[in-house]
Formats: C-alpha cells, sequence, structure tokens
C-alpha cells in the first residue's frame, strides 16, 4: 500500500495546470486580410473603333479627364442632318406664323383702297339718284342700277377687308400647331444625335487610377464593353476575417488599425460591412494562431487621402483601435 501524501498531490496538480496553460494559445489580437478594390469600367453605349485613347495603364486622372474617343464619322453626320432638318420645321413654321408675304398683302391692300374709293362714288351717286328718284326724274329702272351697283360696291369692300385679314393671320391654327409637333420631333432627333456624338468621347467620372487600359488604338469596341477600368482611392477597402468569438465585439462605424508591410505607421479604415454568413478561413491566408475553421468576412473603408497609394492585392494585418 502507498503512502498518499497532499503536498505530492498539490504539486502534480499544479504542474499538470502549468502544462495546460502552456499548451494553449493567447486570443488574438490582430486579424489577417488584404485590400480589395471596386473597379470602375468605363464603356460607351455604342461601338465603334478606338481612335484615341488619352490615358496610359497606372495615370492619375482628374473628374471630367478624357479616356478614350471613338470614331464618330457616321454621328457627326446624323447630327448635321437632324440640324438641317430643324432649321426646315423652324422656317416652315414661322412661315406659318407670320401669314403672306409682304408683297402679297400690299397688293390686297391696294385692292380694298380701290374697292372702297368704288364704294365711296357709288354712295354719292346713289344719293343724287335717290333725289332725282324721289321727284320722278329718274325712273325705277335706273334706280335700282344705281342701287345694286352701290350694293355690290359695298360688299366687294367687306370681302377684301376679309382676305387681308385672313392674310395677316398667318396658317391655320391646325397647321400652325402640326409645324409646332414637326419642329420638336426634328429637335429632338437633333438632341439624339448629339447625345450619340457625345458618348463617343467618355471622361473620367471621379478622381481615379487608370488601372488598365483593355483596347488598343484601332481596335474596335462593341457597344458597354470596358475600354478602361479606373480605381477610385475611395473605393479601395480592407477585407479581413474573424473568428466567431471576436465577431460579437464588431460592429459597423466602428475604427480599426490596419498594418501594411513597409509602413511604420498604420492607417484607420471604418468598419462598413459585417457578413452575416459564417465560411471556411481562406486558404490564402495562413496563419499560425488562427484555430478557427469557421469566420465571418469583414469590410472596411479608409479615407480617400490614406487609400491614395493602397494596391489592391496587398496583405495587412487589421487590430481594433485600442
Amino acid at each position: 500500500m502507498k503512502n498518499y501524501s497532499p503536498a505530492k498531490s498539490g504539486l502534480a496538480a499544479l504542474a499538470a495546470a502549468l502544462a495546460l496553460a502552456g499548451c494553449s494559445r493567447p486570443a488574438d489580437s490582430s486579424y489577417q486580410g488584404y485590400l480589395e478594390g471596386e473597379f470602375v469600367y468605363v464603356a460607351s453605349p455604342l461601338g465603334g473603333l478606338v481612335e484615341r485613347l488619352h490615358v496610359a495603364r497606372g495615370a492619375r486622372v482628374e473628374a471630367g479627364a478624357p479616356l478614350f474617343t471613338l470614331e464618330q464619322s457616321a454621328e457627326l453626320s446624323s447630327m448635321r442632318e437632324a440640324a438641317e432638318r430643324v432649321r426646315q420645321a423652324q422656317a416652315r413654321l414661322a412661315d406659318l406664323q407670320k401669314g403672306q408675304r409682304p408683297s402679297e398683302l400690299a397688293a390686297l391692300e391696294a385692292r380694298l383702297g380701290q374697292a372702297r374709293t368704288a364704294a365711296e362714288l357709288s354712295s354719292r351717286e346713289l344719293d343724287r339718284a335717290r333725289r332725282l328718284h324721289d321727284t320722278q326724274v329718274l325712273s325705277d329702272d335706273d334706280f335700282d342700277r344705281i342701287r345694286l351697283g352701290h350694293e355690290a360696291d359695298t360688299k366687294l369692300v367687306a370681302e377684301l377687308s376679309a382676305q387681308l385679314a385672313t392674310a395677316q393671320l398667318g396658317g391655320r391654327p391646325d397647321a400652325v400647331t402640326a409645324a409646332e409637333a414637326e419642329t420638336a420631333a426634328a429637335q429632338a432627333a437633333l438632341d439624339r444625335a448629339g447625345w450619340s456624338v457625345a458618348q463617343k468621347t467618355r471622361t473620367a467620372p471621379r478622381d481615379a487610377l487608370v488601372y488598365d487600359t483593355l483596347f488598343r488604338e484601332g481596335e474596335f469596341a462593341a457597344a458597354g464593353t470596358p475600354v478602361v477600368s479606373l480605381l477610385p482611392p475611395e473605393n479601395i477597402k480592407v477585407r479581413f476575417f474573424v473568428p466567431e468569438a471576436g465577431l460579437s465585439g464588431l460592429k459597423a462605424g466602428d475604427t480599426v488599425q490596419v498594418t501594411l508591410s513597409g509602413r511604420p505607421t498604420p492607417l484607420e479604415a471604418r468598419i462598413s460591412y459585417l457578413s452575416p454568413r459564417p465560411e471556411y478561413t481562406p486558404p490564402v491566408l495562413y496563419n499560425r494562431q488562427n484555430r478557427a475553421k469557421l469566420v465571418f468576412m469583414v469590410e472596411a473603408t479608409f479615407a480617400p487621402a490614406a487609400a491614395r497609394d493602397l494596391h489592391p492585392g496587398q496583405p495587412v494585418d487589421v487590430a481594433r483601435k485600442p
């Protein structure tokens, strides 16, 4: 029978505890990740030959700077044709709105003047004939002839006055409305042709790095096919993976510190997205201290000024800001 020693038993328990503590690994204080970029692919909605490539890969451009120009001779011809159709429609509308030509109006006014003179003369003749008819000097037949002649002159004055008023009015309202609609349609066609010409030259939507040029001058780019890819600094983010145990301490809006090789000072980033789905530890991330099999992806964004010189694919270490 062996002797039982409480002192030896306590030492054994302490040794076992120290052994277990030595085997366990401390909790992770940082997470591995990499930089990711969301590229802006610039394309034209119309196809054509790449006539001019204004930028080179690796250059930095400002918002509004030209990127490339596609061949646009057909669009320019269509725009010139549409412009001439607008001029034609506008001239037709103006002609309808201002009525007949000045010379035609002058001729009507002259005829109206002659008719008024004749009507005035026949009116005086009718007055004299009426007095003679009342004294039985003028016969009824002669008086009727003079009276009817004056009535004819008066009606001619009214007719010519109406013709002159109609000539000064211009075209009928329906014809003017149709001409206005034709002018508006021609202007819309011109706007569409101008838009087509403008789409053949694409500019940078914002300040960015020219990440790549996908065509060379002389090659044909189909409609909607990207010709230049841009990387704005605000589109660079860090993507890192957090074990389930550390996810509860992170939330959107938190600030983290990102350390890159060759940069002694960490960069600050703000968490913008936490994935609700777990995934297996990415095989490209090798971390001796990471024993978790399932992790959650987290994304954080930089200030544009801080992300200007960063490049997608760079490995980083991410830590919570103390």
